[in-house]
């Protein structure tokens, strides 16, 4: 069965920001039909799921404006540094926002959040073999705000159920750190293992 490709016939930029763009296409639909679709460019990100020799792992409770409040998260941050590798972007969220190293890193899963209407796409992974580094000095914005808790591996995926975790990159992350400890054989990908929806454009045109 043949497939429609929904070429681009116009592209048009609405807003070019810090963190994100968003634009408008005109994309041919089915029958040939020309819709207009308002993307939102994200440059990607990098989430960590940060677990001890006790299974316990790391949240973060920051304010998030858009929302209006604190919430449960992940160690996480933007992919905003030129070229940066994704592993090596979470190595430096890791010391920065939990002043940890890890020994063992592993891909959890790659989620696209919002594929309706932005590219976005978040890497999240296992960091495992933990020592203490010693966050810097001095927080800056929202992060000076932010508290540290380490929660039990139960604890977190009760949160997910219980709607105290909401934030969707790190309720997955958790969810799938539960399913690799209750299926026999799983493990997580290697921490270089290829990611296709990785973003590029927003990035691109800040170079």
């Amino acid at each position: 069965m043949s497939r429609h490709d929904f070429p681009v016939r116009g592209s048009s930029d609405v807003h070019v920001g810090r963190v994100m763009a968003l634009r408008a296409d005109e994309v041919e639909m089915p029958g040939g039909r020309v819709a207009t679709r308002e993307i939102i460019e994200h440059g990607g990100a990098v989430a960590i799921v940060a677990m001890d020799a006790e299974d316990r792992l790391v949240l973060l409770h920051q304010y998030r404006h858009a929302v209006g409040r604190r919430l449960w998260e992940l160690p996480a941050g933007l992919l905003d540094v030129a070229g940066e590798d994704p592993l090596e972007a979470a190595k430096r969220e890791l010391a920065e926002e939990a002043g940890l190293a890890a020994a063992e890193w592993g891909v959890l899963v790659d989620i696209v959040p919002s594929p309706g209407f932005s590219d976005e796409s978040v890497r999240a992974y296992l960091a495992r073999g933990l020592t203490e580094v010693g966050r810097p000095e001095p927080a800056d914005d929202e992060e000076a705000d932010m508290t540290l808790r380490w929660v039990s591996l139960p604890v977190a995926v009760r949160m997910v159920l219980s709607g105290t975790l909401v934030n969707g990159v790190s309720a997955a992350a958790v969810l799938a750190v539960h399913a690799l400890a209750t299926m026999p054989g799983a493990q997580p990908r290697p921490a270089d293992a290829p990611w296709p929806d990785r973003p590029r454009r927003f990035s691109a045109r800040r170079a």
